[in-house]
């Protein structure tokens, strides 16, 4: 059983994320998500998350302390949003893969495409593999 709030920590200097973590604000309507924009001039991260390591790949924190990273992050937002279906989806065999490869790219490239390719000094973004972004099944 999930351990709510569930903590997110997105870059809200990035467009997309921004839009899509403003979405599932709306659609919090439980308010089982707490957002943290760690972009924010002034943000501590938790002492056992780096802002690097943030900035690679998207994480979340449940109230008991579990980290969780990647494309679990969203399956988690998904289901304390109502939207369990999708999380479910998700988890199907020929489309998990899809889901971590997809990501993948996308956080690897997340910079270079919202044209800020300058914002990860000594290309830290760059660490985002698929090991780090896959989660537990």
């Amino acid at each position: 059983m999930a351990v709510y709030p569930l903590t997110v920590f997105y870059d809200g200097a990035c467009p997309i994320c921004a839009r899509e973590m403003a979405l599932m604000k709306r659609l919090d309507r439980t308010q089982r998500l707490t957002l943290l924009d760690f972009s924010l001039a002034g943000f501590a991260a938790p002492a056992d998350l780096a802002v690097t390591d943030l900035s690679a790949v998207i994480h979340a924190q449940w109230a008991d302390g579990t980290v969780i990273t990647g494309v679990e992050v969203f399956r988690a937002i998904w289901e304390a949003i109502g939207l369990g279906f999708l999380s479910r989806l998700s988890r199907l065999p020929l489309v998990a893969p899809l889901m971590v490869t997809a990501y993948g790219w996308f956080a690897r490239n997340r910079l270079w495409l919202t044209g800020r390719s300058n914002a990860c000094p000594g290309n830290a973004c760059a660490a985002a593999s698929p090991a780090s972004i896959q989660a537990p099944q």
